[in-house]
């Protein structure tokens, strides 16, 4: 997948992030898409740079992916219970399949940590990119409406 087509796919993916988000009722539900949308700021951080819509930034990109991780990370804990609003997009498979949601969420925190150390020049950053945007659709095409 190319760099242009992850970005793509990342904002089709993270781009209603504003409008989902209002009317939200069940804090818990709030609180696991903040986290989602911190994901997705922190990959537009770096989407911006491999576009080159912003100067390469090695530091504020290895920090993004850092907290890419972090979120990451915690994932799996803000989807521990089963809590359900009206505007959440979160498919009840979650539950159903929670170990191999888990293992998806992992998996990105490892891909984002390893960057968080490794990006060093603006080419660094395609892999990147492509390497986070397929982790995420493949979570939010299983996992998501």
């Amino acid at each position: 997948m190319k760099a242009s087509q992850v970005v793509f796919c990342a904002t089709l993916i993270f781009g209603t992030v504003a409008i989902a988000h209002q009317g939200v009722q069940n804090p818990a539900v709030k609180a696991r898409m903040d986290g989602m949308s911190a994901i997705a700021e922190n990959l537009k951080v770096i989407g911006s740079m491999a576009k080159g819509e912003k100067d390469f930034d090695a530091e504020a990109a290895r920090i993004a992916a850092a907290a890419i991780a972090k979120h990451a990370a915690d994932t799996p804990h803000l989807f521990e219970a089963n809590e359900t609003d009206p505007k959440s997009e979160a498919l009840p498979v979650i539950w159903e399949k929670f170990g191999d949601f888990t293992a998806k969420a992992t998996q990105l925190e490892t891909i984002a940590r390893e960057l968080s150390v490794s990006i060093a020049g603006r080419e660094d950053l395609k892999l990147a990119l492509a390497a986070l945007g397929q982790n995420c659709k493949a979570c939010h095409s299983a996992y998501r409406e």
